[in-house]
């Protein structure tokens, strides 16, 4: 039976908790001034962009020859008590080449995420809520997109590598799609102001 697992690794991953939380204090007063087309427009770039990623993870694994031996990796890391240097070993069975491309890909996710975001907002607050909202959209589509095509993550307990700058993040899934979640949701509650 898998266990859920409250820490993710390393520890300052969890922090990340606290982002929907302090910016919706942020956002309090006066809202976020993102029109609700705006916010639209910017969770449909998220989500196509999402799904772009989950098949673009396919195409890594399935060239790693990775495809059929990665569930059977994962559940393995749930057994273990060291669940974080299991993940960062299981990277090892990702040729060198393909590990750089993967570190080059989430850089330039995060660089469309950023770019997206100075375009849709004047100032820093709106360009911050635009970040938020598209890669909100972006995590959970993800996700999503990597459970139609691979069935994987089978349970929001399934362990993953959620990211590798600068370091391996690892965490269950459900903490993810929870910090994604919890943003959109406050960057709904706050009525946006044109």
């Amino acid at each position: 039976m898998e266990r859920l697992q409250i820490w993710a690794q390393p520890w300052w991953v969890n922090l990340l908790l606290f982002v929907p939380i302090l910016s919706y204090l942020f956002w309090r007063r006066r809202g976020l001034l993102l029109s609700w087309r705006t916010l639209l427009l910017l969770a449909l770039f998220g989500a196509s962009f999402g799904f772009v990623e989950a098949a673009m993870v396919v195409y890594l694994r399935t060239a790693a020859g990775l495809f059929g031996q990665y569930s059977s990796a994962i559940s393995h890391l749930q057994q273990s008590s060291t669940i974080y240097q299991q993940a960062v070993s299981s990277l090892a069975q990702v040729p060198q080449n393909l590990r750089t491309i993967e570190i080059f890909r989430e850089a330039a996710t995060m660089i469309m995420l950023v770019t997206v975001a100075w375009l849709a907002g004047a100032v820093a607050k709106e360009r911050w809520g635009a970040f938020l909202c598209a890669f909100a959209a972006w995590d959970i589509t993800y996700y999503a997109g990597l459970r139609a095509m691979l069935r994987w993550p089978a349970s929001l307990l399934d362990y993953d590598v959620l990211f590798l700058i600068p370091v391996p993040w690892v965490a269950q899934v459900w903490f993810p799609l929870l910090v994604s979640t919890l943003t959109l949701l406050i960057i709904v509650l706050p009525k946006p102001k044109r």
